[in-house]
């Protein structure tokens, strides 16, 4: 088998465009993948300089395979199986700015670089007042980033066609307002440093350079580990850095308060290149939509699933039973809390179904079941307590979902021997405990919606001051208690 590089198998070359802060797997099966999309339908024409945001990363097993790799897209799409394989080579080099920091710093001085893209973690986007100006690299990605930013300033004397377009992808709602927000703070930290460039500099930053807040959506598991050999093989490479992901993508772009959709459109024209790529006046709707209509179900069917016998998410849509009530929570009811046009919201809720019957991803509900109810508080209760101002009553499939949860959390064993085993804080865990070893459900329901200590810290609500709520829960419990979760399950559809 070949050795994957440059002088076994083609790679473009286009002008670096583009600085990718990361190097993981999510980055390079969702945004190169991207790029590479847009490079070969339409005339975008660039290429990727990656930077490593911490010290040790995979720069150079990049650099060994010169930043070639395949991607492995696989699910469902329009209804039929999908099992794609490309060579992705829109990497030009990858730099770790720890041992390269005068080449990291000298991208600034490069005419043609228009974007910043990153993932950094969660954790990647924060200020920290230790950074200096003078680090070499300054610790945080924010201060690498306003690093950048000055030398470029510095190198152009501040021309207005030489800010960046900044698009982070970390999974922190309205991303690209924290970045822009630590930048500013970097700005103010080191003024002095700045000397009399300071304010020219700021200026600079806030009206000629763009951020943007974006959402991402595709799930990517990763490197194909158990089907490595057999793909090694299809792809006739010996590819060690070949990422797995699902066919399906999205990525809403939130335009920045200084540049128009239009403008930003004709910069990043992935539009034209027929992906996924939404470029919104907020995205908030779209938020909303991902984390009501994506995780909400999930949420809610992992323990209906798990306690009617069923183990994989696929299997549980395709359930004479479970399948309809995965329908009726998606469709008829969080889907009725939302405020985006109806045909859109049907065309997601129907990607998602998809993305569900992944037939090549055996989704186990139980690992969706950590810490079941931190996420139902931040993906179902908000759409329960909507659904209720709507229509004047709850959504039954939502709190037969929560009524599921806490029968989940009692532990023991379901009717086939299979062990139920909950995972949550601790603290969430001794108190189902002690409510459940009151043997009297009115009392668990009661505790559990009243937990505002343990359970839901977000909200602060009693939600049993939320009408019928407390009695609704109450017998379900019993239901499932006395008649199992299928049979409950039944009765509401």
């Amino acid at each position: 088998m070949k050795a994957l590089n440059k002088q076994t198998a083609p790679k473009s070359v286009a002008p670096e465009r583009i600085i990718q802060f990361g190097e993981g797997n999510f980055l390079r099966a969702f945004i190169d993948w991207i790029i590479w999309n847009m490079n070969k339908k339409t005339d975008f024409n660039a290429s990727v300089v990656v930077v490593q945001p911490i010290e040790k990363g995979m720069v150079e097993w990049l650099n060994g395979q010169d930043c070639l790799y395949h991607v492995n897209l696989q699910g469902r799409q329009d209804g039929q199986p999908v099992d794609q394989l490309d060579r992705i080579d829109v990497i030009s080099r990858a730099l770790n700015p720890y041992s390269q920091n005068a080449a990291f710093m000298a991208l600034a001085e490069q005419p043609d670089i228009r974007f910043v893209i990153s993932n950094t973690t969660e954790a990647g986007i924060t200020f920290d007042p230790s950074c200096k100006f003078t680090d070499a690299p300054a610790s945080s990605y924010p201060g690498k980033l306003t690093q950048l930013l000055y030398r470029r300033f510095k190198t152009f004397n501040g021309d207005p066609k030489k800010g960046l377009i900044l698009m982070p992808c970390e999974l922190i709602f309205l991303n690209g307002h924290h970045l822009k927000e630590c930048i500013e703070q970097y700005i103010e930290l080191w003024k002095e440093d700045f000397g009399k460039d300071y304010e020219k500099f700021k200026n600079w930053f806030l009206k000629y350079n763009y951020v943007c807040a974006t959402l991402v959506d595709r799930i990517v598991p990763g490197f194909p580990r158990k089907d490595i050999a057999k793909l090694q093989k299809r792809a006739g490479y010996a590819d060690n850095l070949m990422v797995q992901a699902e066919i399906f993508h999205l990525w809403v772009i939130e335009k920045p308060s200084n540049m128009s959709i239009a403008a930003l459109r004709k910069e990043f024209p992935a539009d034209k290149a027929g992906l996924h790529v939404l470029i919104a006046e907020s995205e908030k709707p779209y938020h909303a939509r991902k984390v009501t209509l994506l995780n909400g179900p999930h949420t809610v069917l992992s323990p209906v699933a798990y306690l009617s016998g069923i183990n994989i998410v696929r299997d549980a849509c395709h359930h004479a039973v479970v399948g309809k009530y995965i329908k009726k929570v998606q469709f008829d009811e969080l889907m009725q809390t939302l405020d985006l046009p109806m045909e859109e919201l049907k065309k997601f809720g129907a990607d998602v179904l998809e993305r569900f019957d992944n037939p090549y991803v055996d989704h186990q509900v139980t690992s969706i079941m950590l810490n079941s109810f931190p996420k139902f508080e931040t993906r179902d209760l908000p759409g329960l307590k909507i659904y209720l101002e709507r229509k004047g009553e709850l959504p039954k499939g939502l709190v037969l979902g929560l009524a599921a949860i806490i029968t989940y959390y009692k532990g023991g064993t379901r009717a086939d021997g299979a062990p139920i085993q909950p995972n949550d804080a601790q603290e969430i865990m001794d108190r189902l405990t002690q409510l459940w070893a009151t043997g009297d459900t009115r009392k668990v329901a009661e505790g559990v919606l009243g937990a505002t200590d343990v359970i839901w810290k977000e909200s602060k609500q009693n939600l049993n001051e939320i009408p019928g709520l407390t009695d609704m829960v109450t017998d379900f419990l019993n239901q499932i208690q006395s008649k199992g979760m299928l049979e409950t399950v039944k009765g509401i559809l």
